[in-house]
């Protein structure tokens, strides 16, 4: 006992200094097992996602058909035509007409429909494709929100590229507007939307990407008119009849295409006209009433092989005047029948189509220099447009 009391009298300092140190200890470690779980516990630290941006958003096709739906509008036609009782051979038969003479004409009314978008909010003006309003007869336009539709007139059209601007008078109501986008920038694999009415179901949106860009395409309209076009966007979103004219959009909702045609034979393959095309010719269509294109009197065929052996020619590319029109530019021009054109302003001629569009680039009484091939040798002609009829 006494050698026990003289053991703690000795190391008694140094055991509470011990037990105070394992008391702290403990309490530090189980601060710590308490703040901060094992480390097999602990979840990967990762960098941060990065904000995403508008388009990324899952309500981005809901924000542009939400924001740019109220400047697509519904364009209802109407054509009267006047046709004979029957048009049946047998009615018109002369033996049959002279003893019960001729039939009376008849009225006949058919109904059209198409989509179309307002570009100018103050103007009142609407972009939408020629096929839907061309020959109509009387046009109306119905805005969404507006009780009442509104009379249209076409301010100007062009067959060829298929355009047309109508005007409406809103009056003191205002009207909202789509902006125009950039259809160079477009990229093969975005993601587009497309808003028209289809079979007549107003304001339908469709959502697709762009499946290619520069597709060719012909194909006859409603009035039986071939239509060609020479760059066109595809895409897989649905364009269905009554969709032309409508805005295609990208997600930044501007419009990049005006939707016109769909491949009846297939699933998924629709078309729209770039609006870098619309957007170049719109200020002719809205003070002329039409695009000025420049002119220049000529048939032409693509030059190939075959034909550059027949002919004897040096070349195997260009295009070959075939005809060229009494009074035409060409003729003031002094070209002439077999004439091989080989450069236009200094820009190598390659087929027909490259040729026509150079030419109908051009304006109405600019000067051009065409490099053509005649007798073996080559020559500088220059030739100044006139205005295509």
């Amino acid at each position: 006992m006494q050698a026990l009391r003289s053991f703690l009298r000795k190391y008694f300092p140094m055991i509470m200094v011990a037990l105070v140190a394992s008391m702290v200890g403990g309490v530090i470690a189980a601060r710590i097992l308490v703040d901060r779980p094992m480390l097999a516990e602990q979840p990967l630290q990762t960098a941060a996602a990065p904000a995403s941006l508008p388009e990324g958003s899952p309500y981005a096709v809901a924000d542009v058909a939400e924001r740019v739906a109220p400047a697509v509008v519904k364009i209802e036609t109407t054509y009267k035509s006047r046709v004979r009782f029957a048009d049946n051979p047998f009615f018109n038969d002369p033996f049959f007409r002279h003893f019960f003479g001729d039939f009376p004409e008849s009225e006949q009314t058919r109904q059209g429909l198409g989509s179309g978008f307002i570009f100018d909010a103050k103007e009142g003006y609407i972009l939408t494709n020629d096929h839907v309003v061309r020959g109509a007869n009387s046009i109306q336009v119905r805005v969404k929100d507006f009780d009442q539709p509104l009379k249209a007139e076409v301010v100007g059209s062009d067959q060829t590229l298929d355009l047309a601007v109508l005007k409406i008078d809103p009056g003191k109501r205002k009207l909202p507007a789509a902006a125009l986008g950039d259809s160079s920038k477009i990229r093969v694999g975005e993601w587009v939307v497309a808003i028209g009415d289809p079979y007549g179901m107003d304001w339908t949106v469709t959502v697709g990407v762009i499946s290619a860009k520069g597709r060719p395409l012909s194909f006859r309209d409603d009035n039986g008119r071939v239509r060609r076009y020479r760059d066109l966007i595809q895409t897989d979103a649905a364009i269905n009849p009554g969709n032309s004219g409508g805005p295609l959009l990208n997600l930044a909702g501007k419009v990049i295409g005006i939707n016109t045609a769909v491949n009846a034979a297939a699933q998924g393959i629709g078309f729209a006209i770039p609006i870098n095309t619309a957007k170049e010719v719109l200020r002719d269509l809205i003070d002329r009433g039409k695009v000025a294109r420049g002119y220049l009197g000529v048939s032409i065929l693509d030059l190939n092989a075959e034909m550059a052996e027949a002919l004897e020619l040096p070349v195997k590319k260009g295009v070959i005047i075939m005809e060229v029109e009494p009074g035409s530019p060409a003729e003031e021009a002094d070209l002439q029948r077999y004439d091989v054109i080989l450069e236009f302003n200094r820009e190598k001629v390659e087929n027909t189509d490259q040729f026509i569009e150079l030419v109908r680039k051009q304006k109405k009484g600019q000067t051009v220099v065409l490099l053509i091939l005649r007798d073996g040798r080559t020559k500088v002609v220059p030739a100044r447009l006139g205005e295509q009829p």
